[in-house]
């Protein structure tokens, strides 16, 4: 797969200027952190980039222009001016000033163009990007239009709603502008705001939620007595007249609710552009049409509209499709007119582009929260000085006092609302004050600090002295903060990311067809509220264990391990927060599955600092089961072949019951030592198991006829950290070693909850060989030698891959390279845990013998899956069809 090249802490700046808003896309390459620390999410620490999502109103260019300038979007590779393409009429209207304030040439693009590589872009690369909508339904198009090499997705109608609109037929390889009409949202806002006074397209569009057109439209039972008119099959309620009803009543403009007329006009815009619509993609020929644009945001009650209007005038034969992402046409298409961009962009993108909108993005309060929202306290700043420890988590200031300041106005800035919109910032570009000083801080416990009331409330207790030099202070670090939390904005804004390391695993069947959830939340209106309920309540624990392991790392300063207590609650807040939202709105993230949920809660952990909640308890648990593994190995060899493999698997199965991220496994540990659990957990496998596939295996593994050798090369999928591996999943690898096959163990990129990492498998690996000899010859690169390559090996090979993942569960289409590379040559998959195996997974198909052992620790999923109850066991084994 080609890469997407751009120099070190480069951004690249993509605009779309039109008449009423200005889109703005730029691209963040992925790197450490200029300060030596980690990033802090996992795009960063795989590799890749970032693609954010802003928008200005057009008639507020200067805000737009400060934001630029706050973010240093204008500048390039080591301070040199950015390359910045635009494409819209302001464009050229705006040229000369962006010449003036930045030194900047806009690079301007066609229009229509843009648009058109935008939509492709869209609809060929981002998953669930493409949607129906009736009756209050979002039904995701997963059609075989986006398969690779399939042009059944060419030709289709764009429809591009901007100020005016534009309709355009689209094939694979040019488009053609085919009609249009100046009405369009332009018209929408512009007659909207004369009419009811309102300024603000989002407060237009919520307004007509509340209104009745009929008030002021003439509908077919005005004229008709309330009777349909059935000879031409318009129903009584069928608008006869936009704002045809006024004609036959006497009063003036503010005789009517304003939200009447609001929703009487939205109705009478959409429908035209509707009916329009429809009938060029009839004389074209077109079955598909694509709605985009800025004016339909995602605004339910236009989509109800255009839906119906499509419906109704294609007699049923068409369907309205909208996408996600439809307002930013334009300013992904002026990025992918970049050289740089376009050598990406012609190859399959399926997998590496992953969404990052639910990830990144701060759930905010409603429009009503936000007008009723007030910074009631703020922090009494006091000097400190500049932290230097580059460990230090955030790279702000050190010191007792200073720095608890910053961090409550960190955790305020993360807590409070903020919108995704441009009335976020003032006019000169910073966060408005409200996203520093919120009455959110309060409910944290901040025992060191002192809260005092807000200067605007009591300046005037304040001598004109203290006044100035207060307000001076708080400037001061408002500016030391302000480069923070803009490099923070992936918080605030809609973010797609390219980790250009992910691909598709090579040994998966159909990765067209592959869904590794096993749970659909859409499905099912109870089971979402169930998952969400266990998310909910497993939280608790969860952050009692970040608190633990926070306290006891050495890689951050002292002071920002002070804040974890703030940073806690922070976290708790917004992930419950995203969770709400979901019972809300349960396609506000695009289809997501289980898997995507605790994605969700890894992500939110990692925004806020918990690079590794489980860190302590993973060490605890890796050193206590290392402690025992030599009797354990002891005790395996002193038995015969086939009593051995069935201990192996059962050791595995039991070893699988140490999962944090199970309420079960919580309330266990509550009870015992992991040794205590360990052992009954092994006394309570026996055979038979719920899904018991054991004879099969056992079969093909001593050679039945159909292989009389053992395998060549095994890629363990490992889950938890402690006794699941060290005793469970170790001691099989250890026993297809000395049978010559070559094993690598695979492990989390990232942390998740206390699945072990790759980097934490290498250790736990290299102290398990101290005091054992199988492990050591199998780490020996000289096995590898061509000296002895004619000869058999005396053992296998043991090595160990990242997987690219920082989840507890595994999608098999977005993968590490390195992962990639290691299946080469490999004739046997152990899926182990209910992560990687039951949750996603459990119906995956792959080029080879497949194992997929787990506990099952949750008595609904069980149930579900085979009529089971908690603790029972899954031993399936899927063998390669070779007929």
């Amino acid at each position: 797969m080609q890469s997407i090249i751009f120099s070190r802490f480069y951004s690249r700046l993509f605009l779309d200027m039109g008449g009423s808003l200005v889109k703005v896309v730029y691209f963040s390459q992925d790197s450490e952190d200029k300060t030596g620390d980690l990033p802090l999410d996992s795009s960063s620490m795989l590799g890749g980039g970032r693609l954010h999502f802003r928008k200005f109103q057009a008639t507020q260019l200067e805000i737009c222009l400060n934001f630029i300038e706050q973010n240093r979007l204008h500048l390039g590779a080591e301070g040199r001016k950015a390359i910045v393409k635009a494409t819209g009429g302001g464009a050229y209207k705006n040229s000369l000033l962006f010449q003036r304030r930045f030194g900047i040439q806009l690079q301007k693009e066609d229009e229509m163009e843009c648009a058109v590589a935008g939509a492709n872009f869209l609809l060929e690369t981002i998953r669930d990007e493409a949607f129906t909508f009736t009756h209050g339904q979002k039904d995701y198009v997963v059609p075989e239009d986006l398969h690779e090499d399939n042009d059944d997705l060419f030709p289709y109608l764009l429809v591009n709603i901007g100020s005016g609109v534009s309709i355009i037929k689209v094939d694979r390889s040019s488009f053609e502008r085919i009609g249009g009409t100046n009405i369009g949202g332009g018209t929408f806002w512009g007659l909207c705001r004369l009419l009811t006074g309102l300024q603000d397209f989002d407060e237009m569009l919520a307004c007509s939620a509340a209104g009745d057109n009929s008030k002021v439209d003439m509908l077919v039972g005005d004229i008709y007595g309330g009777r349909d008119y059935l000879k031409v099959g318009l129903s009584s309620s069928t608008i006869a007249s936009s704002f045809g009803r006024v004609v036959t009543e006497e009063g003036s403009l503010e005789d009517y609710n304003k939200a009447d007329i609001t929703l009487s006009l939205l109705r009478m815009i959409s429908y035209n552009i509707s009916h329009i619509a429809t009938l060029m993609a009839v004389k074209h020929g077109l079955k598909r049409i694509f709605f985009g644009g800025y004016f339909i945001r995602g605004h339910a009650y236009t989509m109800n509209t255009i839906s119906f209007a499509v419906d109704y005038w294609s007699k049923g034969e068409l369907k309205a499709m909208f996408l996600r992402h439809e307002g930013f046409l334009g300013a992904l298409g002026a990025f992918l007119q970049d050289a740089q961009a376009q050598s990406f962009y012609s190859v399959p993108l399926r997998g590496p582009w992953i969404e990052n909108i639910m990830k990144y993005s701060v759930p905010s309060f409603s429009w009503k929260q936000r007008m009723d929202f007030k910074a009631d306290h703020i922090v009494e700043p006091q000097v400190g000085k500049v932290c230097t420890d580059n460990s230090c988590l955030y790279g702000i200031a050190s010191g007792t006092s200073a720095c608890s300041v910053k961090r409550v106005r960190f955790v305020a800035f993360l807590q409070c609302s903020i919108s995704k919109d441009e009335q976020t910032y003032n006019r000169n570009g910073t966060l408005s004050q409200s996203v520093y000083f919120g009455t959110c801080c309060t409910n944290v416990d901040k025992k060191s600090l002192k809260i005092i009331p807000s200067l605007s409330t009591h300046k005037k207790n304040l001598s004109d002295q203290q006044a100035r030099r207060r307000k001076d202070t708080e400037s001061a670090y408002i500016n030391t903060f302000q480069d923070r939390f803009l490099e923070m904005d992936r918080l605030q804004m809609d973010v797609l990311n390219l980790k250009q390391t992910l691909i598709t695993f090579p040994l998966l069947c159909c990765p067209v067809e592959y869904e590794p959830d096993i749970i659909d939340l859409h499905e099912s209106r109870e089971e979402r509220e169930y998952w969400l309920d266990i998310l909910h309540g497993v939280s608790q624990g969860l952050l009692e264990k970040a608190l633990t392991s926070e306290n006891t790392r050495h890689d951050v300063c002292e002071a920002c391990s002070d804040d974890a207590g703030e940073r806690v609650a922070a976290f708790s807040t917004v992930f419950c927060g995203h969770l709400d939202r979901l019972r809300e709105e349960p396609s506000a993230y695009g289809r997501i599955g289980l898997s995507g949920l605790f994605e969700l809660r890894e992500e939110c952990l990692r925004a806020y600092g918990f690079r590794d909640a489980y860190f302590q308890v993973k060490k605890q648990e890796n050193a206590a089961a290392l402690a025992v593994l030599p009797d354990l190995f002891s005790e395996l060899d002193g038995m015969l072949d086939e009593e051995r493999l069935l201990v192996l698997i059962e050791g595995v199965l039991a070893g699988n019951i140490f999962d944090w991220g199970s309420q079960s496994c919580v309330d266990l540990y509550n009870k015992g030592t992991v040794l205590e659990i360990y052992r009954r957990a092994r006394a309570s496998v026996a055979r038979p198991w719920a899904v018991d596939c054991f004879d099969k295996f056992r079969a093909v593994f001593f050679g039945n006829g159909i292989r009389v050798c053992q395998y060549n090369k095994a890629l363990l999928f490992c889950d938890n950290s402690g006794a699941d591996i060290v005793l469970g999943m170790l001691p099989f690898a250890r026993e297809l070693l000395k049978r010559g096959t070559d094993v690598c163990l695979v492990a989390n990129s990232l942390p998740a909850i206390n699945d072990v990492t790759a980097q934490e498998l290498r250790e736990v690996v290299h102290l398990a060989a101290e005091n054992c000899k199988t492990l050591t010859l199998a780490l020996s690169a000289h096995l590898r030698s061509s000296d002895n390559a004619s000869l058999v090996k005396p053992s296998g090979i043991l090595t160990v891959c990242a997987n690219g993942s920082g989840s507890p569960c595994l999608d098999f289409r977005r993968v590490s390279l390195e992962l990639c590379k290691a299946a080469e040559g490999a004739d046997l998959i152990v899926l182990e845990g209910m992560g990687r195996a039951i949750h996603t997974n459990f119906n995956a198909i792959f080029h080879c013998d497949t194992l997929k052992l787990a506990m099952i620790k949750n008595s609904r999923l069980a149930e579900k899956l085979f009529g089971g109850k908690v603790y029972d066991c899954v031993c399936k084994f899927e063998p390669l069809c070779r007929t």
